[in-house]
């Protein structure tokens, strides 16, 4: 018998939605269990404002994991320096939400806990403190090394399309000046080894069909509409095809995800950010898992952000904060010893 995972789960931004679906989701029964890395003081007084019938505890790792008990949530206490005030972020709270990253991702790399789901950070304020934050993709692959390859899937809870739809990000969170100096050869070759191996690895894909978008309109139409497919992606895709690697590409994004094009593809690998994003999340946000492979840690994120508008209202959903962790559960049982 598989032995029950412990998630560390952080509500990220303060002010944002994120304590509030955490609380939610410590509602429901789930078949793990999960630890929230967060104010205990903020958690108790956020419940108590919005009626959340919830008991907050410090976490005790001396605990045998088991599922999650609905109405408890587990905390490993991290206070928060000033007031939190929904809806309006604190550049003084910032070293607390990166405090609460940085104990998650230990706990993930002992044996007290398998797995981070995070919830969403506020980047500018985060910025505005003095502390370089690009996203947490990057934060956790500076913290734990590794080559980290976003990729957003919706197969923990699809409900608005009937197909299984993974998009994989070349590269993440940059200007979209800045991507095409970073499309080098040597980075489809990692990126794509990342995603060949943990699709075989971690998701069970005896042989994973991979399709990779161009970088320009029409995929540079022959080169007319620009270099990089005959130049660079082409060529790298040819000599990971000779590693044995399934490929196909480089496509035209704006084809690739026609309805029933996707169903024979076990991924698709977008160039930049936005050019594969909002296709899937159109299809089904609010169910879409955010999993960063190529760590020697699971991590999976929610699929939106700190809605600052809506915080401390009661409304915000946690779907996609209990996708999140399921996808991280689920992931548990395909990962590598930490001993390795």
């Amino acid at each position: 018998m598989q032995p029950v995972p412990r998630i560390a789960v952080t509500p990220g931004e303060p002010a944002g939605i994120g304590p509030e679906i955490v609380l939610k989701l410590a509602q429901q029964a789930l078949a793990f269990e999960i630890v929230a890395v967060a104010s205990k003081v903020l958690l108790e007084s956020l419940a108590r404002q919005l009626r959340i019938d919830v008991s907050v505890s410090i976490f005790n790792p001396e605990d045998i994991p088991a599922p999650h008990n609905p109405g408890q949530l587990k905390v490993v206490d991290i206070p928060v320096p000033n007031q939190v005030i929904p809806g309006e972020p604190d550049v003084e709270n910032s070293n607390y939400v990166i405090e609460t990253q940085n104990t998650a991702i230990v706990l993930a790399r002992t044996d007290v806990g398998q797995a981070v789901a995070t919830g969403p950070v506020q980047k500018s304020i985060i910025n505005e403190a003095g502390i370089f934050f690009s996203g947490h993709t990057e934060f956790f692959a500076e913290r734990t090394g590794g080559c980290p390859v976003m990729l957003l899937s919706n197969e923990m809870g699809s409900t608005g399309t009937a197909q299984v739809l993974r998009v994989a990000l070349m590269t993440t969170h940059l200007a979209v000046a800045d991507v095409p100096a970073q499309i080098t050869v040597q980075r489809i070759e990692e990126v794509l080894g990342v995603l060949h191996h943990d699709l075989i690895n971690r998701f069970g894909i005896e042989n994973p069909h991979i399709s990779v978008c161009g970088l320009n309109p029409h995929a540079g139409e022959d080169g007319h509409l620009g270099s990089e497919e005959k130049e660079i992606i082409g060529p790298a895709l040819d000599r990971l095809r000779k590693q044995g690697l399934q490929l196909e590409g480089p496509i035209p994004a704006d084809t690739a995800f026609a309805r029933g094009n996707p169903c024979t593809r076990d991924v698709i690998v977008v160039m930049y950010h936005d050019q594969g994003l909002p296709v899937i999340k159109y299809g089904d946000f609010g169910n879409i898992v955010n999993v960063t492979l190529g760590l020697p840690l699971i991590r999976t994120s929610v699929d939106h952000g700190t809605a600052l508008d809506i915080a401390g209202q009661g409304i915000a959903d946690a779907g996609s904060i209990r996708v999140a962790a399921e996808m991280a559960a689920k992931l548990t049982a395909t990962a590598p010893s930490k001993s390795a």
